[in-house]
């Protein structure tokens, strides 16, 4: 597989997590849409993570809504993999920049 080629996911699910509360679900999609969400994240420089199984459970989350604490674990091992690729830190997105954190967003 190239580079630019993007994997055919069945589903992808994108979290937001500025290090205040828990992460939201920014985005979620099956099929075409995920794959949508998937190119829109690599085109903007956002670390992409296959996890079939979390991703399975998080497509059931209302689009916004914070994660459950019975998933902090699992998506906190998700961050730190995104943190640890990006060097960054909770505070700073994935790009270097500082997080948005206004409720106008």
């Amino acid at each position: 597989m190239s580079e630019n080629t993007i994997p055919s996911p069945t589903t992808a699910i994108a979290l937001r997590y500025d290090g205040a509360g828990a992460p939201r679900v920014t985005a979620q999609g099956e099929g075409h849409v995920a794959q949508h969400i998937m190119k829109v994240a690599k085109e903007h420089g956002i670390p992409l993570y296959e996890d079939a199984h979390l991703a399975s459970v998080l497509s059931q989350l209302e689009l916004g809504a914070e994660i459950p604490a019975n998933l902090y674990v699992a998506v906190a091992q998700v961050l730190a993999f995104i943190y640890m690729l990006s060097e960054k830190t909770p505070g700073q997105d994935v790009r270097g920049n500082s997080a948005n954190t206004s409720a106008s967003e």
